[in-house]
């Protein structure tokens, strides 16, 4: 399988052909500010390394509100044959910054939280009501705080982000309440088994059932098929968007580019959020 999935890849171009046009901020320990990328801690973890990073955009002014992306990173310790690399870290993404542009837009890049140690999870959800206790936290603080709009608050990710839009997202009743849209990006909640809990199809359609008929972009390097006839097989209905990503690369850098896929769903989040 992993053979004819090889052969099938390498007919799609590298994404490092297409020259990027955006630059990711640097990470910055200085306050908030419009343009600026900063670490923060939220109260519960202050003086620990569990951290998520907030960007206000370019032409943010205090007393205004923004739509927010929020962003989950992909599994760390990963590295391909195309030269793909994901550490896992909220360092790392690049979704939410691509997509918006660094404009118009509040961007928010969340952890999974490791209770035990005090520290990011680079490999799936430490400790998963911790991490969505986070969530929730963090998204009221950057709308309190810092102009976000509750009601349109957009859930991204790549990889296991992906499959956190509806692992983490849709937990509850209480978090799945937060979003407006969802942009999933390279895997997808359900569609295969991985080695956490909770991972069945049963568990996955009790999560799913949470959308409550909620737009999402659903995007896949090389096929998005596999998660199109999931989605299919669970009769749930929704607004979705199916889109193959016409690169053979499993990261984010897509977004970093000026790219047919990039512009789509630019189109698509300007009509949710509107």
């Amino acid at each position: 399988m992993r053979y004819f999935y090889l052969l099938f890849a390498v007919a799609f171009p590298d994404i490092s052909s297409v020259p990027a046009d955006l630059v990711v901020p640097p990470v910055s320990d200085t306050a908030p500010a419009a343009g600026r990328r900063v670490s923060q801690s939220l109260p519960a973890y202050q003086g620990t390394d569990v951290h998520h990073l907030l960007y206000l955009p370019a032409d943010w002014k205090p007393g205004r509100t923004y739509p927010v992306i929020v962003e989950y990173a992909g599994n760390g310790n990963y590295a391909n044959q195309f030269g793909d690399v994901s550490e896992g870290t909220v360092e790392g993404s690049k979704l939410g910054y691509g997509i918006s542009g660094g404009r118009g837009f509040i961007w928010l890049c969340l952890p999974y939280v490791n209770s035990a140690e005090k520290k990011n999870q680079p490999l799936w959800w430490g400790d998963v009501e911790a991490t969505v206790q986070y969530a929730k936290d963090a998204v009221r603080m950057v709308c309190e705080k810092f102009g976000g709009d509750p009601k349109r608050v957009v859930l991204t990710g790549f990889s296991r982000g992906s499959i956190a839009c509806n692992y983490i997202g849709l937990h509850d009743d209480e978090i799945a309440k937060l979003w407006r849209a969802f942009i999933p990006y390279s895997h997808y909640d359900g569609v295969r088994r991985w080695p956490y809990a909770d991972n069945s199809a049963a568990d996955a359609l009790v999560r799913l059932r949470r959308l409550n008929g909620r737009p999402q972009f659903i995007i896949h390097e090389n096929s998005v098929e596999e998660t199109r006839e999931y989605l299919t097989k669970t009769g749930v209905t929704g607004a979705f968007t199916f889109r193959t990503l016409g690169f053979r690369n499993h990261n984010d850098s897509w977004a970093l580019r000026d790219i047919p896929e990039r512009r789509e769903v630019r189109k698509w989040l300007k009509t949710v959020v509107k």
